[in-house]
């Protein structure tokens, strides 16, 4: 028995187009797009219908950097994969693509198994995977080839976090290198951490634990000398680069420049840069530990530039990197020492909202949040157009948004397992009414009617946004 459902009288707005048509889908994929109040629509037959008159029909969003369970400074992220994918689709995301984590002197398949296991069977939504690299060595480097067939075609690696995380110049090379024959997108976190690490100490030596230190320490300088330098070791290499958080301008800058020389260069940025600053670090009481991720929130005046790069296309993609700890428990551990405060904020449920905000605003037109937040990451990350667009053959993951709701985001509504919100008393235009994950309802007006185990996981292809 084939199932079919119709979405009428809705504006279908995808990266490329907006039209008023109807939705037909079919035993989970986009059957056909039909003009509103036409036959083919009445002939399709629907078990179900959905009216979305006066709404807007979109593609679900695809966050491309998540960390759910992730450990991090002696504790987890707070979001399991089931409470993160049931917080994401209340956010009209439908697909989420997060980080496998290989540990120092582990295999990269150890870590992958890993994760596999955390998620199966527990995701609202589907799933995908990238795979940080903590361990260049000889064998790392051949199981990349391994993990690229198999559909993890993207690996993280990390300038920061010396001790834990952290690549040399060398290491980031040998792994371009690979890429660049196996058709693997490096993703960088480009920040300087050896310095950072001894203004970190300096810090601390004089008495400077505030969390407002960590934004000061993680210095925006220190930020575009790594993207720099990561562009460059990229040309070297002939590897493409996917920069990771951008948050300050001048790393805008070097990622605009690359860009116009026409490398394969690409960014990514976050609602916390877009809409929170360097202010929100410095609330008092402790209160702006909620505040602490890396790359750290700048002052308020980088945004136009973040703005801009999304305007421009120097910035290409909005992800969440929504990795939550609670304020109570988790975020405390760093009263004293700034440094000591896990690194994350959740936001995998505000995404959408606060791009649909932005629309209202001006920042960007309603083709540039779908591309931005649904079709370009589908692209990026080797899903397109299965994931990222309303189009036959497409999986029927469709969001119908209501664009004249109003609502105030707040921790005591929210879906998200951790104890605050990042967007507290925020008023923003614009509510997720009903989401389809592969034509099935996850959200039904503004009702969870989703289960653990819907989502399964996503084999990608290699990246399909290059020159």
């Amino acid at each position: 028995m084939s199932r079919r459902t119709l979405i009428r009288n809705g504006l279908v707005i995808t990266a490329s187009d907006e039209i008023h048509a109807d939705v037909l889908i079919e035993d989970g994929r986009v059957a056909a797009l039909a003009a509103t109040g036409t036959p083919a629509a009445e002939a399709f037959g629907a078990e179900t219908v959905i009216d979305a008159t006066g709404k807007y029909v979109i593609p679900g969003g695809v966050d491309g950097h998540t960390h759910m369970e992730m450990p991090f400074g002696g504790t987890y992220a707070a979001d399991t994969f089931e409470t993160g994918t049931r917080a994401a689709a209340w956010g009209g995301t439908t697909t989420i693509v997060d980080f496998a984590i290989q540990n120092v002197g582990g295999t990269l398949r150890d870590g992958l198994d890993a994760w596999h296991r955390k998620a199966e069977g527990n995701c609202a939504i589907d799933y995908g995977f990238h795979m940080i690299v903590s361990d260049v060595n000889p064998e790392t480097l051949k199981e990349m080839d391994l993990l690229v067939e198999e559909g993890v075609t993207s690996f993280k690696q990390f300038m920061a976090y010396p001790g834990v995380f952290y690549s040399d110049d060398g290491q980031i090379l040998r792994a371009m290198q690979r890429a660049a024959e196996n058709g693997g997108l490096i993703m960088m976190h480009a920040e300087n951490g050896i310095a950072i690490d001894v203004l970190v100490e300096q810090a601390l030596a004089r008495g400077e634990t505030d969390p407002r230190y960590h934004g000061e320490v993680r210095k925006a300088l220190l930020e575009a000398e790594a993207t720099h330098r990561a562009i460059k070791l990229a040309q070297v290499a002939g590897a493409p680069l996917y920069v990771v958080h951008v948050s300050a301008q001048e790393a805008v800058a070097e990622l605009t420049r690359a860009r116009d020389e026409g490398l394969n260069v690409f960014g990514e940025t976050c609602p916390q840069y877009l809409f929170l600053s360097t202010d929100n670090l410095a609330e008092p009481d402790f209160e702006g530990a909620k505040y602490v991720c890396s790359t750290p929130l700048r002052p308020r005046e980088h945004q136009a530039a973040l703005w801009r790069g999304l305007r421009t296309n120097d910035l290409q993609v909005v992800s969440t990197d929504h990795c939550p700890f609670c304020f109570s428990g988790q975020k405390e551990l760093g009263r004293g020492d700034f440094s000591k405060i896990p690194n994350g904020m959740p936001g995998v449920e505000n995404r959408m909202n606060l791009l649909h905000q932005a629309v209202v605003d001006g920042h960007i037109s309603r083709r540039r949040w779908i591309e931005i937040a649904c079709a370009t990451p589908a692209r990026m990350f080797g899903m397109y157009p299965k994931k990222g667009t309303i189009a036959p053959g497409a999986d029927a993951d469709v969001v119908i948004y209501d664009p004249h709701a109003e609502q105030v985001i707040s921790a005591e509504t929210h879906h998200m397992d951790v104890d605050y919100s990042a967007y507290e008393g925020k008023r923003i235009t614009g509510r997720v009414e009903t989401v389809l994950s592969r034509g099935v309802p996850v959200i039904t007006e503004r009702e969870y009617t989703g289960h653990a185990g819907h989502g399964v996981y996503t084999p990608r292809s290699t990246c399909q946004y290059l020159n």
